[in-house]
């Protein structure tokens, strides 16, 4: 079976949210790695080159295909900000009408910019991700 192609890495998570460019995209990241790094209580860490997560659980799926992934991530996109919540939005149909302007795949939540969504909203929701993902994977005792 393939190795995951994101994995953790020791690289510096503020190089890497210093070095966006564009401005609005730079205080938006930051903005929601404060965000997500007070809901999990968990430093950030690269994944990959591009991807920021916080905590981490392991998935197996019935295929046997495994590996592990943030409870919660993000990464700066060219056109959006892309919000990994790993729960899904299935079950969070009033938080996504109360949320604002956004856009969705199956566990990502696209964004223009912070500006177009309530915070607090985007927070209850993050939470409740949280929350779900760590229900269903509970960590492994060390």
């Amino acid at each position: 079976m393939a190795e995951p192609k994101t994995l953790p890495t020791s690289a510096s998570v503020r190089d890497f949210l210093d070095d966006i460019e564009d401005d609005q995209k730079r205080r938006d990241c930051k903005a929601v790695a404060k965000l997500m790094r007070r809901v999990t209580g968990k430093s950030p860490k690269m994944w990959g080159t591009g991807i920021v997560g916080f905590g981490t659980y392991h998935y197996r799926y019935a295929s046997g295909r495994e590996g592990d992934w943030p409870l919660v991530g993000f990464a700066p996109r060219k056109r959006d900000l892309t919000l990994y919540i790993m729960a899904g939005f299935d079950r969070h149909e009033a938080l996504m009408k109360k949320l604002g302007k956004h856009s969705t795949g199956k566990s990502c939540l696209y964004i223009k910019t912070l500006d177009d969504v309530n915070l607090d909203v985007l927070e209850e929701l993050i939470a409740a991700s949280v929350k779900l993902v760590s229900q269903r994977y509970p960590a492994k005792p060390a």
